[in-house]
């Protein structure tokens, strides 16, 4: 039956529809995230509004992080279906879940040719399902994007490789696509997919004794091809900044993670390898047969290029002292790839049985399945308005669902695992993202605040202050001119802007309310929300304050 469905036209439309039916569910009904997703989509929306489409700024601060690439896409994308006045967060998000679909279609289409329909429809199918991937759909971010660029690139490469094992003539196209993709890539998250293809390049070349191959990638013409792609806005940003730019996106955001945490993200060396079994689940479960498969098969021209692409990059990210899990994420294709090889080669018996590896990777699975199930039962209960269905159910089919590929993947079943786990995923993804996430209200202070804000109405020439509380999701959805003030320059502005209003923490409460009164005010409390603040950890409570005279 996978035979039959990984010919012809059949794959790229099961594989669409897998994709959607991960990831649109929750694209708009989701809250806009703190605090990376609502940066970018706050540096978009000022450029929507400014018309400068070169420089990147987060209210009257400049963002020199990360080049302009991915604000471009989710311009192009508000313009097309919103408005820059509109605080909807799901045309934002279009650019990612485009990303994420172009790389699970890439990862079959350039994947068939290395590895075979069968294994790559199945790859493609675990990289589709897993939860980092569907995560990052889901977030106006880079990743996704980013994603889709390492596919491409790391593809062509692969190719490029693959033909110069078996003596075959080299084709131009694959080293177009290989620099096509590298100057796309710089653009949306600048040296990441570049050091991933030097590292696997490196790698092969090292193992192999042979870099002769490496002259199919053409770099006379194709490291030009590359620049002409990113270098002219690198050029502009940097002279309209004075160099800014440049100083800070490499010397102190890609430099700093290299040499220290970031944000209080630091982290051992071997958390990538436990964090895998989530962020990979459920395709996780097939992670011992996939490092089983690659170690037999290593010296195949497919299953080396594999372990050169995921390796020595997963070695070098659990090196470096700032640790998230998305930054991985460029690995999945070549993860997902061996997996679906592994599984086949479980299913035609050239894979002799490990007991332990197994047994070690269907413990982990089942650890992380347990872990995902309790977050969608428990998290409703704690943070939103008591027990939810779709949160109970969710949890029941990954308890049930879960164990049972557990016990079939201990009894070496085949191909059908990962199908199976594709559908576990479709089972219960997206009733987390679109029916248990939004529903979990003492998360989303930003919109229990600014369903304060549009109860109460505030004149448009007197934006809300906010007092104690500045993350950026409330700058998204109460608008780019939101002030962040002090408590004494809060009642000042309430003071003096007829409306006003201000949105204060528990923690400046009292100081807000002194100040006001010393200028003969009194606090006029006209809403209060309460909950925890995710990105420090910290229960916070917020009272929407306007002042009345004596």
């Amino acid at each position: 039956m996978i035979a039959r469905w990984s010919a012809g036209w059949r794959p790229y439309a099961l594989l669409t529809l897998l994709c959607l039916g991960l990831y649109l569910p929750g694209l708009a009904a989701l809250p806009v995230l703190d605090r990376d997703e609502a940066r970018f989509a706050q540096a978009t929306r000022q450029m929507l509004e400014s018309g400068d489409y070169l420089r990147i700024r987060f209210q009257d601060e400049a963002r020199n992080k990360k080049p302009a690439g991915i604000y471009w896409l989710q311009s192009a994308a508000v313009a097309a279906l919103s408005t820059a006045g509109s605080s909807a967060i799901w045309p934002y998000r279009l650019p990612s879940l485009l990303g994420a679909l172009a790389a699970v279609l890439v990862t079959f289409a350039l994947g068939r040719a290395l590895v075979g329909n069968e294994a790559a429809l199945l790859g493609a199918a675990l990289l589709a399902s897993a939860l980092g991937v569907v995560a990052e759909a889901h977030l106006a971010k880079t990743d996704a994007v980013l994603l889709a660029t390492a596919a491409a690139a790391q593809g062509a490469l692969a190719l490029l490789y693959r033909d110069a094992r078996r003596g075959a003539a080299p084709l131009r196209r694959w080293a177009l696509l290989f620099w096509t993709a590298q100057g796309v890539a710089i653009l949306v998250k600048g040296p990441v997919v570049p050091l991933l293809s030097l590292l696997t390049a490196g790698s092969l070349t090292l193992a192999d004794r042979d870099a002769r191959w490496l002259g199919r990638l053409r770099p006379l013409w194709g490291v030009p091809l590359m620049l002409a792609i990113a270098l002219p806005w690198f050029i502009a940003i940097t002279s309209a900044t004075g160099g800014a730019f440049m100083g800070e996106a490499i010397g102190h955001d890609f430099l700093g993670k290299l040499a220290g945490t970031q944000e209080a993200h630091g982290a051992w060396p071997g958390t990538y390898l436990l964090l895998l079994f989530l962020s990979f689940w459920p395709g996780s479960l097939l992670l011992a047969p996939a490092a089983s498969w690659a170690w037999q098969a290593r010296a195949q021209p497919a299953e080396r290029f594999l372990i050169a692409w995921a390796v020595p990059f997963w070695l070098a990210l659990e090196l470096v002292p700032t640790k998230l899990p998305h930054y991985l994420l460029p690995a999945y294709p070549a993860l997902a790839l061996l997996a679906a090889r592994g599984c086949l080669a479980l299913a035609d018996g050239s894979l002799p049985r490990r007991r332990w590896p197994e047994r070690v990777g269907v413990a982990l699975f089942l650890a992380a399945s347990l872990l995902l199930a309790l977050a969608l039962a428990l998290a409703p209960l704690r943070f939103g308005r008591g027990p939810d269905i779709a949160g109970i159910v969710a949890a029941a089919i990954i308890l049930v669902f879960g164990s049972r590929l557990a016990l079939a993947a201990l009894r070496r079943a085949g191909a059908g695992l990962a199908a199976r786990a594709a559908v576990l995923a479709l089972l219960v993804l997206p009733a987390g993202f679109a029916l248990v996430a939004p529903g979990l209200d003492g998360l989303w202070l930003s919109r229990s605040a600014a369903i304060m804000v549009a109860r109460y109405r505030p004149p448009r020439d007197a934006p809300v202050a906010a007092v104690g509380y500045s993350e950026p999701s409330l700058v998204f959805l109460l608008g780019t001119a939101t002030r962040s003030l002090t408590p004494e320059a809060a009642a000042q502005y309430l003071t003096s802007a007829r409306g006003a209003a201000a949105l204060v923490s528990g923690g400046d409460d009292a100081a807000f309310r002194q100040a006001l009164q010393r200028r003969g005010w009194q606090p006029r409390a006209v809403g209060r929300t309460a909950g925890l603040d995710y990105s420090n950890g910290k229960a916070l409570t917020l009272t929407l304050y306007t002042g009345v005279p004596g």
